[in-house]
């Protein structure tokens, strides 16, 4: 079980660090938090706004997701970049 756990784990940190690549050019800043289970945390420094996204397994390859109910296929991270720096951009939006 836990060669499988491992296996997530790098599946995750890879999908993860590709999504961590594409914030800056976005004005977005990311740090990867947690070593067996790791996320991504998120913060708009413009705005202050900030979210954890998570890379989970899906039926049809890795979503991330991330909050309030936001979800990007882990297969094209500039298009999920994209939407979380939508997402964290109104500072008025709770």
């Amino acid at each position: 079980m836990r060669r499988l756990t491992d296996t997530f784990t790098q599946q995750r940190l890879a999908h993860l660090g590709s999504l961590s690549a594409e914030l800056p050019g976005r004005g977005l800043v990311g740090r990867l938090l947690g070593d067996g289970d790791p996320v991504l945390w998120v913060w708009n420094p413009g705005t202050g706004r900030q979210t954890i996204v998570f890379a989970a397994p899906a039926r049809d390859g890795w979503l991330f997701l991330w909050s309030p109910g936001g979800q990007g296929g882990a297969g094209d991270p500039a298009r999920a970049a994209e939407l979380i720096g939508t997402s964290l951009e109104d500072a008025s939006d709770p």
